[in-house]
C-alpha cells in the first residue's frame, strides 16, 4: 500500500515542504509485529495505509528532518526503501507533544511515511520534510 505519493529531490528538499494530513488512525503499532523500529519506540495508532510516499533521489549530501506540527500528540512512524523503521513521540523542539525525526544518511528511493497519535485520536497536523547539507 501506499499513501499520497511525491517524488522529490534532495535539492528541492532544501527549501522545506510541507503537507497537510489528519493524523490519527485505528492500527495500533504496538500490535504490529512487523514494525520494529531503529529509534524510540513507544505507543501510537496510524491509518493501514501510509499517508504518504515519497520516492526520493539526489539525498547523497544531504542529512533529511520530517518533522509533524499537530493539535494534539503527534508520532511519526517511517519505513524506508530498506525496511529500516523509524519511530518518534516528542522530539520537536519547536512543537511541544510533536514528532521529529532526522535521517542523517537517507538513500534514494521509497519512504513511507505515516502521521499518527500517541492516543488514538484524530486531529489537524502538517508534515515537514527539510534537507541540510552534511
Amino acid at each position: 500500500m501506499s499513501g499520497a505519493t511525491y517524488h522529490l529531490t534532495g535539492a528541492q528538499l532544501y527549501t522545506e515542504q510541507r503537507y497537510s494530513v489528519r493524523a490519527g488512525g485505528s492500527i495500533n503499532i504496538q500490535n504490529c509485529r512487523n514494525v520494529n523500529p531503529q529509534t524510540d519506540r513507544g505507543r501510537g495508532y496510524v491509518t493501514q495505509p501510509p499517508d504518504f510516499t515519497f520516492n526520493l533521489s539526489g539525498m547523497g549530501a544531504y542529512s533529511l528532518v520530517i518533522s509533524t506540527v499537530s493539535d494534539c500528540d503527534s508520532i511519526l512512524l517511517i519505513n524506508t526503501g530498506t525496511a529500516t523503521w523509524y519511530y518518534d513521540d516528542d522530539d520537536n523542539p519547536s512543537s511541544v507533544l510533536d514528532a521529529r525525526i532526522n535521517l542523517t544518511r537517507p538513500t534514494n528511493g521509497w519512504l513511507d511515511v505515516w502521521v499518527g497519535t500517541h492516543d488514538g485520536q484524530y486531529c489537524d497536523a502538517v508534515l515537514s520534510m527539510e534537507t541540510f547539507y552534511r
